[in-house]
């Protein structure tokens, strides 16, 4: 098999909200969701992986994720760090102990994100990468990294709004080396 990116269709999703359903080309509609969990994406035959999204929201607010196995979301042990640029401003922020990791923002005005999940199928902890491009107040950056401490195989993703409703297109590969 040659090496480059293999999209990874959900096993099934579940979700919370009006609708959500997988393409024939493996990607993801969602529309108008405060949840949606992401069955059977990470398999043992890829240590690393890739989610692509595009995505608006009813409410200015985070992306919240967490591992899942079996459709059982990871509650606790994610460290996050994210940096922002917006105009002219940079900030910074970190939060030692979670129950969720962040893996972007979103607005009423379309967001992009790429994210990368490294050995989250691997029984040992899981990093995780995230820019952004947040159209709010113009052209706005976002970075965010993570780890998750548990050394635990997981095969799925729960995202997450904290209030409002999240509406876009996805696509989960694995990275085949």
């Amino acid at each position: 098999m040659t090496n480059g990116l293999v999209v990874m269709t959900p096993s099934s999703i579940a979700y919370s909200g009006t609708s959500a359903s997988i393409n024939a080309d493996g990607s993801i509609n969602f529309s108008a969701v405060s949840n949606m969990t992401l069955n059977g994406i990470f398999t043992s035959d890829y240590d690393n992986y890739m989610l692509t999204v595009r995505l608006t929201s009813t409410n200015n607010q985070s992306v919240a994720a967490q591992l899942t196995l079996a459709g059982t979301p990871a509650n606790s042990g994610y460290a996050v760090q994210w940096i922002a640029a917006q105009s002219t401003t940079l900030s910074a922020n970190r939060i030692t102990s979670s129950a969720t990791t962040y893996i972007g923002d979103m607005a009423t005005v379309s967001s992009g994100f790429s994210c990368y999940f490294f050995g989250p199928s691997l029984a040992q902890p899981t990093a995780i990468r995230s820019v952004e491009i947040f159209g709010q107040n113009s052209a706005e950056i976002f970075d965010f990294a993570s780890t998750h401490s548990t050394a635990t195989s997981y095969d799925g993703l729960k995202m997450q709004t904290s209030i409002g409703t999240m509406t876009g297109l996805l696509t989960v590969f694995g990275f085949n080396q």
